[in-house]
């Protein structure tokens, strides 16, 4: 029979690894804890398998919430020996200080999450200090206007967590096939049949107008070595909204073209961002848009640009070979969708001026030229693809042609 203080310390580490899994992002309740006790009680602790799957079976509720709890109960019962020395030990230990080269999905957040609880636990015992911010600026607003390439990493962290939190908007297109409305135009086959179930003594007038529906999104994007940093964080945008909206496609090119719209449908960010990068084997090399517009041109236009999409080209247009071939795709892929924009993070320098040769060949075919650099930047592109955002003369691509 186990002493009062020895189950006291097995609920403790329970009650502490399942506030750490709510940090990283699983959603784990009270209810939940109580039942992860009761089952440990129940089934008793033999080895590391047993403890896994009983807590497993608890706290897993969903496919992409087993990434997280896999890194959480790795870090949390590391030590060999740990689990089998819980019942006079119980106590979890830090991380080992060599990580693998490439970290693990979901690593980055649960480690967070350990991170945050130790802050928590030292924060009690510093006295409260009152600071006069009266002529200071917000950490938020600065993140907000920081530059990608210039973040840390604890301010990049911060960064995918906004993008992901951003969404589309509700932006729609009008069709041509009509649907029952209360207002609008008379629909006649639908008035007479109501009059005849009425026998005809009344007119019951029916209306109809307009379908309206919500614009598929093509995301085209460069990851060369030159837009490396920002193409990592703004897939997590592109992942925000996959989750949200159906019709969206993302392709990735940098010398070839390499469609991702499967991976980043994964429930679990940082999943879907490891097996973009796994799928990808150009990543941060070199860039050919003309080779691979012509690719999307050909192979997957016909697929993905339907029902006048919004096409997001997203690139610095440093382009190698800048013949005609350039010229001929661009003008192909903007008169294939309903509005092309481009997005730049060149457009983040003030003195930026549009004399690459490749940047001239593009320009012409675009709608819109957009800065695409910071989160501010991002929160300015969801504005104006819905029609909020007024058109300055800086996104105007005729304002750098005649420059």
């Amino acid at each position: 029979m186990e002493s009062p203080d020895l189950r006291s310390r097995i609920t403790d580490n329970i009650v502490y690894f399942a506030r750490t899994l709510r940090k990283a992002g699983v959603p784990v309740g009270p209810a939940s804890v109580v039942d992860a006790v009761a089952a440990v009680e129940v089934s008793g602790i033999e080895n590391r398998d047993d403890l896994y799957w009983t807590l497993h079976a608890v706290f897993v509720r969903k496919h992409e919430h087993k990434v997280l709890f896999d890194e959480a109960f790795r870090i949390y019962w590391q030590s060999r020996g740990l689990i089998e020395k819980m019942l006079a030990i119980l106590s979890p230990v830090a991380p080992p200080r060599g990580q693998p080269e490439k970290p693990k999905a979901g690593q980055t957040r649960v480690s967070q999450a350990f991170e945050a609880a130790k802050e928590r636990t030292a924060e009690q015992a510093v006295p409260e200090i009152e600071v006069d911010a009266k002529f200071t600026v917000s950490g938020k607003e600065l993140l907000q206007k920081k530059d990608f390439a210039q973040m840390t990493a604890a301010e990049i962290e911060d960064a995918k967590h906004s993008l992901r939190s951003m969404s589309m908007p509700k932006d729609k297109i009008r069709l041509r096939r009509l649907r029952p409305a209360a207002k609008g135009v008379i629909d006649p086959r639908r008035t007479l049949r109501a009059s005849m179930r009425a026998g005809g003594d009344m007119i019951d007038l029916k209306f109809r107008k307009p379908a309206e529906k919500r614009p598929p999104l093509v995301a085209l994007c460069d990851i060369s070595g030159s837009m490396s940093q920002y193409s990592r964080l703004l897939l997590h945008f592109m992942h925000g909204i996959t989750a949200e909206r159906r019709d969206v496609h993302t392709f990735l090119f940098g010398t070839r073209l390499t469609n991702v719209t499967r991976q980043l449908r994964m429930k679990d960010p940082d999943e879907a961002l490891e097996a973009c990068s796994d799928g990808v084997e150009d990543w941060s090399g070199g860039t050919r848009i003309a080779s691979a517009l012509h690719d999307f041109n050909r192979h997957w236009s016909r697929r993905v640009l339907s029902g006048k999409p919004t096409v997001l080209l997203i690139t610095d247009g440093l382009e190698r070979d800048t013949d005609e071939d350039l010229e001929r795709e661009i003008d192909r892929l903007h008169r294939s969708c309903r509005r092309l924009v481009w997005l730049n993070p060149l457009l983040r320098y003030e003195g930026f001026e549009a004399k690459a040769k490749g940047i001239r060949v593009m320009l012409p075919h675009v709608d819109e030229f957009r800065a695409v650099h910071s989160l501010d930047a991002v929160a300015d592109l969801v504005s104006a693809l819905s029609g909020k955002g007024s058109r300055s003369l800086r996104t105007d691509p005729k304002h750098w042609l005649a420059s």
